[in-house]
């Protein structure tokens, strides 16, 4: 399973596409479980805040972001594949989590409503977006002046931006850095959408 995950990903490279829903079972794992404390932490969660996860693939950052922002908060569910959203569904119904919502569809579509969200999140997502640039634009019209994209870029992942990669891509979308966390192997940088803009 792991080499057809690896010739898959690696073939994207040329044409950035989803992991497809039949690898799902690779990214439910204990290396994945490891790092998603400290991707929580670094959106800086609070009780009814309204959040887009943006790929959520199967939910596994889904459930924990909308127990964190309690039923007075909202979660967005966005993803491109309907195999990834069921799964999601079924994670979400399990945990009895009641503030999620679900969204088909591919970031740059402009489905978003504008200035809806307080955070944003692309987990090892960003990498597999063709119009990135559309993708970081729709993005940052659906955030709340002040409110922050969160973008996590991890190695061994074969869709894997630089850290200087990303910086540039989220400017050029006329964000503002925020912060940088992490190290080589598991990045992360916030980019706000400014007051005013």
């Amino acid at each position: 399973m792991l080499a057809v995950w690896l010739f898959d990903r690696f073939t994207a490279r040329r044409h950035p596409r989803p992991c497809p829903t039949y690898l799902i079972g690779l990214l439910d794992n204990p290396f994945t479980a490891s790092y998603h404390k400290a991707i929580l932490s670094r959106l800086e969660l609070a009780l009814g805040l309204e959040v887009l996860d943006s790929g959520c693939g199967p939910g596994l950052l889904t459930v924990p972001i909308a127990q964190a922002v309690g039923p007075g908060g909202k979660v967005t569910a966005l993803d491109i594949q309907e195999g990834m959203l069921q799964r999601a569904r079924t994670a979400v119904a399990k945990a009895g989590v009641a503030n999620v919502s679900f969204l088909r569809a591919a970031l740059g579509e402009s489905k978003l409503l504008l200035a809806a969200f307080d955070r944003a999140l692309l987990v090892t997502v960003l990498g597999e977006i063709p119009d990135r640039a559309s993708a970081l634009r729709e993005i940052r019209s659906c955030l709340k002046p002040g409110g922050f994209l969160s973008i996590t870029e991890v190695l061994p992942d074969p869709d894997h931006l630089s850290r200087s990669a990303v910086r540039a891509l989220v400017i050029a979308a006329g964000f503002r850095i925020r912060g940088e966390f992490g190290n080589l192997f598991m990045s992360t940088l916030n980019a706000e959408r400014p007051h005013g803009a």
